[in-house]
């Protein structure tokens, strides 16, 4: 890691990956309900905290396969963008987050102790099941969109006050799912 990545930002690294595939009544994504540690019990795409030196694609890759049983080749995942969480209330929280989406891979999902993961028609996204910064963003990464953007968190660790960047919409509209 060189001095201008240690000095850019001291959160943690973490990826999110979301899978697309075409479903019956249009595009499915794979979510699952968070199982354990961070989040646990909200719905979340597969991912997780980056490892040594991995770069973001070899953590995506990892990530999918423990979480999910599913193989990726790295050339099948497009970067989509990055968050930047910040919890002022519980610093520890805080990190960084780089977004891909895939539509190809191998295997079938399957769960594990970490996360149990189905398909969810795009259309039907459980947003109000999700981090509440979702809404401002996911909508237009699972339509092809990318995001850069920071989201700060008020005292009660779930509420987004604030947000700055690119790729980002208020969810006013989104209306409940």
């Amino acid at each position: 890691m060189s001095e201008r990545d240690e000095t850019k930002n001291q959160h943690p690294r973490v990826v999110v990956v979301y899978l697309l595939r075409s479903g019956v009544t249009g595009d499915e994504v794979l979510l699952g309900e968070k199982r354990r540690g961070l989040g646990a019990g909200r719905v979340v795409g597969p991912g997780g905290k980056r490892e040594g030196a991995e770069t973001a694609v070899e953590t995506a890759v990892r990530e999918v396969a423990e979480e999910v049983g599913l193989r990726l080749d790295p050339a099948d995942l497009e970067a989509r963008g990055t968050l930047d969480y910040r919890f002022p209330y519980r610093p520890s929280w805080s990190q960084v987050s780089d977004v891909f989406v895939g539509r190809r891979w191998s295997g079938t999902p399957t769960a594990s102790d970490e996360l149990a993961a189905r398909w969810v028609p795009v259309d039907d996204v459980p947003y109000d099941a999700m981090w509440d910064d979702a809404r401002y963003w996911l909508p237009g990464v699972l339509a092809g969109g990318t995001v850069d953007a920071r989201f700060t968190f008020a005292d009660d660790d779930a509420t987004v006050v604030g947000f700055s960047g690119t790729g980002v919409v208020a969810p006013e509209g989104h209306g409940a799912h």
